[in-house]
């Protein structure tokens, strides 16, 4: 019989007032020595250093080692129950953990519940993670309850056990007595299994599990499955496991173990820090590379202060919530509830990011397989709230307003603006010294030092021409003619190359009221050009211009260098030449006099083409600055964009790290993953109507914005955790994700991968609106926008199929993914409504292409919940054969019981799913909750 704690006797002491006082003395003498028999039933508590569970521990436990301070997480526990039919209808059993320190009470999970026959088998076990602080002296409280309705249920009885009982017992299950109240009359009896999951035996022997079906034995699940798991890199990855384990039938009638698992992750916090960090980076250096163009003209200062101003904002609302992030990261570990999702402060932190992973026991491949999903809320801006729509709706306003044909330029031909700023700045000074050298040699009157210093002035001048003489150059001098305005282009060599300018504080309001640089209409074009008549071979006679004028300085020092007389005839001239003659002053003012023009000229012709040179750079820095800020809207745009794509990223490198740990002993995945890339497939449960049709367009745009985004893997300095966490590197429409990996993995790695390749992604998006607002969107509204969406998203999926047919033909499933690939498009094609044969198709082939996926509804919690475990189910079924006949049961059981039920109270601090019966009536069939699950509240 078990024992209980001291603590639950006196409990029960009052609650035997009510009995009659003839048992009364027999009651307590029992109570006495339970209390007795408790207290030589909990030894003291040591500590131990061993804080992980290894396989020696549990063969000590399993031989009767005498070491209750040892950890025996993680654990998974089956419970059934017999001899209950004559005293319940339906039953439901209550497990909780005996607290060592202060002998209280903790609930940890419930059972589902089922029918009270003979033998109740509960789908439902009891599973301990990793880390959990179970031990071998640990007490387990199992308590049954007669369950009524949904919301009553009444007391049977209860036992209690120790993992010392478990893994001391030479059968494969124990069994406890079920004893009533007052510890005296047995109930029942409860039979308590550890599972395992192994390969089938190879005998067809009868195993001891319920019904003479065989439940998958061996130490797998607590051998090399769980030492994978539990290793440095999923460690770093994912934080506090909410696990379950379950049971299921398949079609032969056997019993196959289930594990799901949930999770946070610390890349909730990190990957948006380090985005904020590198934004604001690159706004402070652009900043630092408008100071550093000098003065400018009037227009063109006016457009340099919008590109400040823009930047200055968000610099500093940048700096705030990096701060703000520091300190809520502190106080809140990695996870951000659905109840938040309004904050400003936050708004860069995916919403309820959680990894959930189901492990399945693969009896052929004596493994345990996993299948990943990300559960994120729709990346979406809720701070600004959607009264004017989503991103993709006030971006597509901000482009109509703001001409397209503005000139766009490369991200290289940027930094060549740059180098050839930087090129002005050093050798027009080396041009102009050089010259002012030539002058003062006139006076020495010395041949060679004057040969020197003309060959120095033509080496400074030959270099200043091929440094400048770029085709860039001349590229955008003819598009700042044609798109600036003709006094502008007449202005615009007002730029002087002189000093670095320095930005203190917040800059001044914009000077430039009429937006970036714009095409003229054809008449202001017409009238610019009698005005100002561009020559496109203006820019060659410049630097024709320079060599000319440095050939006739060059052709007067040779002229000058002949008049001087040679050695023998100095000596006769110094005799004819008296003390006091002048003639010697007057020959060296000559020869300056006559070189100081066609110095000056060559000055003036150098000066010419630095001021084009210039102006033409900084036209390119303009408008590569203006596309990059002013011409993307306000700064509350770019502000609401960076967030969406903020959220979209964390949890895309969530999914694209699990999927990349899981595959790391898979050659196919990893040739696919650095040849043709990965797909990253979000699924959306948003409907087209009121603020969800808002959501849905930011959705859009960062899931977009994701296809610039690149990877590549990196070998970690250790296996530490903080060393194994990724890092983001790169600016706006370039982002590197490097993702590091333990030296003994990266060097197991294909040569390809341990080069540094870069692993490109394909994000697409397919939505389908499942709840009553999307039955409003079909009938009243639109959803044009998501069969937008859907469609654009198979385009790119066969784009990807083709890719890979023609990179990598050998890659097995083709086939069939070219069916699933026409599934997908004729139920795009088919008019249902609430069509989820979309979603469900299109998850069948991702999973086939070893995509990443990811769910998302508004919070992901209630929908998504339906959506995951609805996957999960139909994997089991079309994967793993689980029964027809049990589908719905195992559905209902996890939602009933499962992670996801932990998940919703984890957000709202209720077990309910936010659905009432009404909305559930417009909801598939397939996505809606059990009875009892289920009350008023926000989806």
């Amino acid at each position: 019989m078990g024992v209980s704690t001291p603590q639950e006797c006196a409990s029960w002491m009052v609650a035997l007032g009510t009995a009659n006082t003839e048992s009364l003395s027999r009651r307590i003498a029992h109570l006495r020595t339970l209390i007795h028999t408790h207290s030589h039933t909990h030894p003291t508590v040591w500590h131990t250093h061993n804080t992980h569970t290894t396989g020696c521990m549990e063969d000590k436990a399993n031989a009767g080692g005498d070491n209750p301070a040892a950890k025996v997480s993680p654990l998974d526990l089956s419970l059934e129950c017999r001899g209950l039919v004559a005293i319940a209808a339906r039953v439901q059993v209550q497990v909780s953990v005996v607290d060592e320190n202060t002998h209280s009470l903790k609930q940890y999970c419930c059972t589902e519940t089922v029918e009270a026959r003979r033998e109740a088998v509960f789908l439902t076990g009891v599973c301990f993670p990793v880390g959990y602080p179970l031990f071998l002296h640990t007490r387990i409280k199992v308590t049954l309850f007669s369950i009524k309705d949904h919301s009553t249920r009444s007391f049977l009885g209860f036992t209690s056990f120790s993992m010392k009982d478990v893994f001391r017992s030479n059968e494969p299950n124990i069994s406890l007595s079920l004893r009533t109240m007052d510890g005296v009359s047995e109930v029942g009896e409860v039979k308590v299994a550890r599972l395992h999951m192994e390969a089938e035996r190879e005998d067809d022997s009868p195993s001891p599990g319920p019904q003479g079906s065989m439940v998958c034995e061996s130490d797998s699940l607590h051998g090399s499955v769980h030492d994978k798991d539990n290793g440095p890199m999923m460690r770093a990855l994912l934080r506090s496991p909410v696990c379950k384990v379950y049971r299921f039938q398949t079609e032969d009638h056997r019993w196959m173990l289930v594990r799901e698992q949930m999770s946070e992750s610390p890349l909730s916090f990190s990957v948006p820090k380090q985005l904020l960090a590198q934004l604001i980076q690159q706004d402070m250096k652009r900043v630092q590379d408008m100071m550093e163009l000098g003065n400018l003209s009037p227009h063109w200062e006016g457009l340099r202060r919008d590109v400040i101003c823009h930047c200055s904002y968000l610099i500093g609302c940048y700096q705030e919530t990096l701060t703000e992030l520091n300190i809520y990261s502190a106080s809140s570990g990695c996870f951000k509830s659905s109840s938040v999702k309004s904050d400003g402060r936050l708004q860069f932190i995916p919403t309820n990011l959680h990894s959930q992973r189901m492990q399945v026991c693969d009896i052929a491949h004596n493994s345990g397989v996993w299948y990943d999903v990300i559960t994120v809320g729709a990346p979406a801006y809720h701070s600004q709230a959607f009264k004017h729509g989503g991103l993709q709706r006030l971006v597509s306003k901000q482009t109509q307003h703001y001409n397209s044909s503005a000139v766009s330029y490369s991200p290289e031909e940027v930094s060549r603006a740059r180098e050839l700023l930087a090129s002005v700045a050093q050798l027009q000074p080396l041009v102009l010294s050089s010259s002012e050298e030539l002058l003062g040699v006139c006076v020495e009157l010395n041949p060679e030092l004057l040969q020197d210093a003309v060959d120095g002035l033509t080496h400074k001048t030959e270099e200043f021409v091929h440094a400048l003489k770029d085709e860039l150059v001349h590229g955008a001098l003819a598009s700042l003619h044609s798109l600036c305005p003709a006094h502008c282009h007449r202005n615009c060599h007002a730029a002087v190359a002189t000093g670095n300018g320095t930005l203190r504080g917040r800059p001044p309001p914009p000077a430039n009221q009429g937006g970036p640089l714009t095409p003229l209409s054809p008449r202001q074009q017409q009238t610019a050009r009698h005005d100002v008549e561009y020559d496109e071979e203006e820019w060659d006679r410049v630097w024709a211009n320079v060599a000319k004028s440095l050939n006739c300085v060059i052709a007067m020092v040779d002229r000058l260098r002949e008049r001087v007389p040679r050695p023998q005839e100095v000596t006769s001239l110094e005799q004819r030449e008296s003390p006091g003659d002048t003639d010697s002053h007057d020959t060296a003012s000559s020869w300056q006099e006559q070189l100081l023009p066609l110095v000056v000229t060559l000055r003036e012709c150098v000066r010419e083409a630095v001021l084009k040179s210039r102006a033409a750079m900084t036209f390119v820095l303009l408008q590569e600055a203006l596309q990059a800020t002013v011409s993307q809207g306000t700064p509350q745009l770019r502000q609401r964009r960076d967030a969406v794509f903020s959220q979209s990223l964390s949890a895309v490198v969530c999914g694209f790290l699990l999927k990349l740990y899981g595959g790391l002993e898979d050659y196919a995945f990893l040739q696919q993953l650095h040849t043709v890339g990965l797909v990253v497939q979000f699924e959306g449960l948003l409907s087209t109507y009121g603020e969800e049709l808002g959501m849905l367009e930011d959705m859009s745009v960062g899931v977009s914005d994701l296809s610039a985004v690149t990877f590549t893997i990196t070998n970690a300095e250790s296996n530490q955790s903080a060393d194994l966490l990724p890092t983001l590197s790169g600016k706006r429409g370039r982002f590197v994700v490097e993702v590091p990996l333990p030296p003994e993995t990266y060097d197991s790695l294909p040569r390809e991968l341990q080069e540094g390749c870069v692993l490109k992604i394909q994000p697409v998006l397919f939505n389908i609106g499942i709840n009553q607002q999307q039955s409003l969107a079909e009938r009243f509204g639109d959803s044009s926008l998501q069969d937008k969406i859907n469609h654009e998203s198979c385009e790119l999926l066969k784009n990807y199929c083709s890719e890979l047919r023609e990179k990598l033909p050998q890659t097995a499933d083709l086939g069939s993914v070219s069916e699933q690939l026409w599934s997908l498009e004729r139920s795009l094609n088919s008019r249902k409504r609430k069509n989820v044969e979309v979603l469900w198709n299109a998850a069948s082939l991702c999973r086939r292409l070893k995509a990443v996926r990811l769910t998302s509804c508004k919070s992901a919690k209630d929908r998504t919940s339906m959506s995951v475990t609805l996957e999960q189910c139909v994997i089991l079924r079309d994967q793993h054969t689980l029964s027809n006949a049990h589908f719905f049961t195992a559905l209902d059981c996890m939602r009933r019981e499962g992670s996801r039920m932990e998940n919703v109270e984890k957000n709202t601090g209720n077990r309910k799913y936010a659905f009432n019966s009404v909305q559930l009536l417009t909801f598939p069939k397939h996505y809606r909750p059990p009875d009892g699950t289920y009350g008023k509240g926000d989806t």
